[in-house]
């Protein structure tokens, strides 16, 4: 009978010949960032069609939109990759303040891209009329980056609690597992918005 695998720090477990297999709970994540990325995948096509019968309707893409605003949000976005990433590597080096501390950063870059949002749709419900029910570009522009919000909060409430854990000691270099799936999340929605933003700031104007 072949030995046991071992488990390894992070929730994976170690088979004979040193191959790595996924623990359940990252084959688990891996399975629903797939069905995550089929249903944006799903507003992006419905987005990119509906958008080609309303650029004639006002308001439209070319009149509403101020960059300077949505390019400080997402820079914050894209930001908070990388420091989600060095927060990670800081639990795997058992540095716990240098994690608390990089996570931290994280939580609030992905509450000011949302803050950066929210402005972006005062602005256009305010100054534009533009809401859900105006016109098609209304409609399918507040539920694609409606949803990638609605994902961003998520994100941001979920890395509180880790952010809550950790910093009781719960969370430490010996059970990485929940810190790095979180990161993977993170990681796809930072990825969706680079597509949305191309699309819908970039392309579609």
């Amino acid at each position: 009978m072949a030995p046991a695998g071992r488990s390894d720090s992070d929730g994976g477990t170690l088979s004979p010949g040193h191959l790595v297999t996924l623990s359940p709970v990252k084959v688990g994540m891996l399975t629903f960032l797939g069905s995550e990325a089929a249903f944006f995948g799903t507003l992006i096509m419905a987005y990119v069609y509906f958008l080609r019968q309303t650029t004639q309707e006002e308001p439209n893409p070319s009149q509403v939109f101020r960059l300077p605003m949505i390019l400080a949000a997402s820079a914050c976005l894209f930001s908070s990759s990388a420091t989600i990433h060095v927060a990670e590597k800081a639990l795997r080096r058992k540095s716990q303040e240098a994690f608390l501390g990089w996570w931290g950063l994280t939580i609030v870059l992905g509450l000011l891209f949302l803050l950066g949002t929210g402005l972006e749709w005062k602005n256009l419900i305010g100054r534009w009329g533009l809401t859900i029910s105006r016109n098609l570009f209304g409609t399918t522009y507040f539920t694609l980056v409606g949803f990638h919000a609605l994902h961003v909060t998520i994100g941001v409430i979920v890395m509180s609690i880790v952010f809550g854990l950790a910093r009781s000691r719960q969370i430490t270099a010996g059970n990485v597992t929940g810190v790095e799936v979180v990161s993977w999340y993170w990681h796809f929605v930072d990825g969706v918005w680079v597509v949305v933003f191309t699309l819908v700031y970039v392309v579609g104007r």
